[in-house]
């Protein structure tokens, strides 16, 4: 299904469809989780703390290579030639750090290993160099797993209602206007989201990633949030140290930019599997988990699938299992697609192609008309 295929074909008659477009079915699937969990085999649910690690270590060689390469040629490079090896740096680096991020994301899900505090303390290292707050989203990302597809309780991504449109949205739904907001959004998203709470679920009250008595949390994880702000400002300092030793210029070029990357990666990641024309949102009449984990979408990013450890094309499975570990995601994905038939989403389209078009037809929600016995369940329009 999708813009690029039917999701239940096989690749090679994908580009037959290229121009269909399925919705996800919004009926109450005829399988239970139990049902899907039994197509997988079991082996895929065990993590070991030996093969987790083998990832991190050789995501650790690659930064190391390019960090070297940068920092000890780079600057006998001529001028014409450094502005080529720079941005080659920034694209390869933020990639990579891009697959670092998301074994830090695996260690909140405890799919690390069968060890919480390992998953939480190599979390939290990992995610503070790269200045999130690990505990902090580690909670408010459980809550979207939890409620994913509701418009009521998600915590991310929740898209508006035609009512909530800004007045100024109009002017920004046409080409030149996508591509500021987009620009905006990957840059600017990531933290504006972890400081305001951008794009996420409405609280009563300000609601920021970095404050322990904020809405987003209970009393039982607000120490865990110092924990993570500490992390944060221990590497910020790092950072104004270097700054003093090596000068702003050169943390920008080897740090700051990467990371803006992974940044960029990260929003236009989770935007994807949850914004597509064919996904469905439910109110709270028509929502469950099940349905709600289903309404997702498995992209393709070619070589950078491998590169993100899977997270971009296994996404369905990881919502159902967010437990199993990114290296059996694979054939977990493979096993459940003849259980999930037309409820399994998958769209090959180009990414670069699909974020402007997502942008384009996925303005705000809306239920269908005049069908009464699904008022509860909301699809994108573009029309303003």
């Amino acid at each position: 299904m999708g813009a690029g295929g039917r999701m239940s074909v096989p690749p090679s008659q994908r580009k037959q469809e290229s121009g269909s477009m399925k919705r996800v079915p919004i009926s109450k699937p005829p399988f239970t989780l139990s049902e899907i969990k039994k197509a997988i085999p079991p082996h895929c649910f065990q993590r070991s703390l030996i093969r987790s690690f083998s990832y991190l270590v050789y995501d650790f060689i690659l930064v190391s290579i390019f960090y070297y390469v940068a920092t000890t040629y780079f600057h006998n490079l001529p001028q014409p030639l450094s502005f080529v090896a720079w941005p080659i740096y920034w694209a390869l680096q933020g990639s990579v750090l891009t697959g670092v991020w998301v074994i830090a994301h695996e260690c909140g899900h405890h799919a690390f290993s069968d060890y919480q505090w390992i998953d939480d303390t190599v979390g939290l290292i990992l995610h503070s160099s790269l200045l999130v707050p690990y505990f902090s989203w580690k909670y408010s990302h459980r809550r979207h797993h939890s409620n994913t597809g509701s418009l009521e309780r998600d915590e991310v991504f929740v898209p508006k209602k035609r009512s909530s449109i800004r007045w100024w949205a109009k002017y920004l739904n046409n080409p030149p206007g996508r591509f500021v907001t987009i620009t905006i959004q990957l840059t600017l998203g990531w933290p504006l989201y972890l400081a305001f709470n951008v794009a996420g679920r409405p609280y009563e009250g300000f609601a920021c990633h970095y404050n322990p008595y904020g809405p987003i949390y209970n009393d039982r994880e607000r120490l865990q949030i110092y924990i993570s702000d500490v992390g944060v400002l221990a590497v910020t300092y790092g950072l104004y140290r270097l700054v003093l030793a090596k000068g702003l210029a050169w943390v920008i070029c080897v740090y700051g930019v990467p990371l803006l990357i992974v940044n960029a990666f990260l929003v236009m990641i989770t935007y994807l599997q949850h914004t597509h024309p064919a996904l469905p949102h439910y109110d709270s009449s028509e929502w469950d988990w099940l349905r709600g984990a289903l309404a997702t979408v498995d992209r393709d990013y070619g070589i950078l699938n491998k590169v993100f450890h899977n997270i971009t094309d296994t996404h369905i499975a990881h919502h159902l299992f967010s437990t199993m570990p990114h290296y059996h995601a694979m054939e977990a994905t493979k096993a459940i697609k003849p259980i999930l038939g037309e409820y399994y989403s998958f769209d090959g389209t180009p990414v670069y192609k699909a974020i402007f078009r997502e942008a384009k037809e996925c303005i705000y929600v809306e239920p269908d008309e005049g069908e009464q016995s699904s008022k509860g369940v909301f699809w994108f329009r573009n029309k303003i």
